[in-house]
């Protein structure tokens, strides 16, 4: 798949159909994630593999919009660390960045994944640390649920929308 066309056809893949996916696969997609830029080159992300159903039926009880786990063969949970970012709030930054790479890298293996948000609610966050056991100064930001997709769309969504394009100034439509 051509980098252009997988940042255009990529979408939130919800339905699975529950088979395995082997771990180098998802290492894989796990080290896309670790090229994602970071601020001042810190990486400060750690990434959790979780692949056992009684780990995902906790976490859906703790996220709202997490049934698709049910039938996922992975989830990924993108952990920022404070003491590695470049100053206040950048893991949140870097580690989205880190969560699009991965959401790509599947997309482009042929697999279907969604970004279920953790950051910057503090009930979900809370929750997460609580499950997975995280230190202090590590942080939940995002769960990428990942599976054998159901079925992919061929279509296009037309979601370029010019209007909110600007140039040099804001009252300067481009």
């Amino acid at each position: 798949m051509e980098l252009f066309e997988g940042l255009l056809s990529r979408r939130s893949i919800r339905k699975y159909t529950g088979e395995k996916i082997d771990e180098e696969t998802i290492r894989s997609m796990i080290k896309a994630g670790m090229y994602a830029p970071s601020a001042n080159n810190r990486r400060p992300w750690h990434f959790i593999i979780v692949d056992e159903k009684e780990i995902m039926n906790s976490i859906m009880k703790v996220h709202p919009y997490s049934s698709m786990l049910s039938e996922a063969s992975h989830a990924i949970i993108v952990c920022g660390d404070e003491k590695l970012q470049n100053g206040p709030g950048y893991y949140v930054i870097d580690c989205s960045a880190a969560t699009q790479n991965i959401l790509l890298a599947a997309h482009a293996l042929g697999f279907g994944a969604v970004w279920l948000g953790v950051e910057p609610r503090s009930e979900r966050k809370s929750a997460i640390k609580k499950i997975f056991g995280l230190p202090e100064h590590i942080h939940p930001v995002s769960i990428i649920s990942i599976g054998v997709p159901v079925k992919i769309s061929e279509k296009i969504p037309s979601r370029f929308e010019p209007e909110k394009i600007r140039k040099n100034k804001w009252n300067e439509k481009s």
